[in-house]
Order: structure tokens, then sequence, then C-alpha cells
């Protein structure tokens, strides 16, 4: 296809990717203004080996997954909530509470999430605190060389709202309308491919230039200054 013809296109049918952009960013932008308000805090523990050894750092790595999983658990969220006085069960509490290991610096983050910031920066830190000190007495029964030292990394940690972000998803939707308004547009230039409707189309489906046209000329409608004159054939005779 020529740019004229892309032009063409977008002239006829532009509008469709307009109205599909409009629509999904108002529809993203109305239902992110129902949400309530969320808060998310996040803090980090380090797992790091007591000593730079190539076998214990390797254990460090693989204990990472275990201690994630173990972290998650309705037992060690039941102390959670003793210890913070939360008004939630331990189902509740961990359907709020994302735990994650990265092995590449012995890091574990912990995610709690809130409607109230204060909430769920409590969560985060008694849920790491529980952790971290059951680690410690675990530990402290070993012998030092082959220890993993547990820790907060910091207990100053921010929360922030992360829902509702109309703005952010009414551009996410108007771009996703957008995408949607193009493949509108492209299904419907594809069902009409078949169509000669221009003389370039004519010349590639035939094979052969287009010499002339016939242009279309519009129905003639008889006004009174048309009406058959006197003399013409057809009109009245006059006595």
């Amino acid at each position: 296809m020529t740019i004229q013809e892309y032009v063409r296109i977008l002239r006829r049918r532009g509008w469709i990717i307009v109205v599909g952009a409009i629509l999904a960013a108002g529809a993203a932008f109305g239902v992110s203004f129902l949400q309530e308000e969320m808060y998310r805090a996040t803090v980090y523990v380090s797992t790091v080996p007591a000593r730079p050894d190539w076998g214990l750092g390797n254990t460090a790595k693989d204990l990472m997954r275990n201690f994630a999983n173990n972290i998650r658990t309705p037992e060690v969220a039941q102390e959670v909530i003793n210890r913070a006085q939360l008004d939630m069960t331990p189902y509740d509490f961990l359907a709020h509470v994302n735990v994650a290991a990265d092995s590449s610096d012995f890091t574990i983050k912990i995610e709690a999430r809130d409607r109230d910031g204060e909430v769920a920066k409590l969560m985060a830190l008694t849920l790491a605190d529980v952790f971290v000190e059951e680690r410690t007495a675990y530990y402290a029964q070993q012998d030092k060389d082959n220890r993993i030292e547990v820790k907060i990394r910091s207990r100053d940690i921010p929360y922030e709202k992360y829902q509702p972000k109309p703005l952010v998803n009414a551009v996410a939707g108007g771009v996703l309308g957008m995408l949607l308004g193009i493949g509108v547009v492209l299904v419907l230039t594809w069902m009409e491919a078949d169509l000669l409707r221009t003389p370039a189309a004519l010349e590639r489906a035939l094979g052969v230039p287009v010499l002339g046209a016939i242009p279309a000329v519009p129905a003639a409608r008889e006004t009174p200054q048309t009406a058959a004159q006197p003399g013409q054939v057809g009109a009245p005779e006059i006595a």
C-alpha cells in the first residue's frame, strides 16, 4: 500500500481509533476511581553467611527459598497478629503479604499491603522481626563458622499508595484502546481488500494501467426552471 492509501484509510476510519482510545481511557479512569485506597510497605532481610566460603554460600542460597516458604505459614502469621494486635485472621494476613527471595544478594523481600499505611508498615516489620528472632535463636546453637547471619537491613521503611492510580490507569487504558482501534481498522481494511475502489487498486489487481475513468454524475432533480418550454418536445401547445 502507498502512503496515500494509508492517509485515505486514516481519514475514513481514524475516528475508530480515537473513539476506542477515549472510551478505554474513560473506563479505566472510572474503575480506578472507584477502587479503595491501598498502601504497601517493604522491608528487606539480609541472610549473609558468617564466612566467605563457597560451600556455605551455596547452602545459604539453597536455604533462602525455604526461608521464604517458612515465613508464609499460618503459625508465623498468627504470631505476628498476636504481637501487632491486628484485627485479622492468619489467612487474611497472608493474603496481604508477599515474600520473595533474591539469592543474588542474599536478601529476602517482605511486602505487606493494607488500607492503612502505618498498619502495612507494622505488618512488614513485625513479620521480619519474628523471622529474624527465630533464625537467630536457631543459629545461636550452631558453630559460629557455619552460621548464617540474619538481620533487617533498615527499620526506617516508608510506605506508599499503590492504588488507586486513575491517571496512570487512564493512560494505559487509552493506549490499549488505541491498539484495539487500530486492530479494528486493520480488520475492516482486510475485509474490503478484494473490492476495487480506486484506479490504483484496479491496476494492482489486473496488472494493466488505467487509461481513463467515467466520473459519477449525480442525478439531476427537476426544478421549475428546468420544466419543458414551449416549442420543445413534450411541451403543451399554445392555442
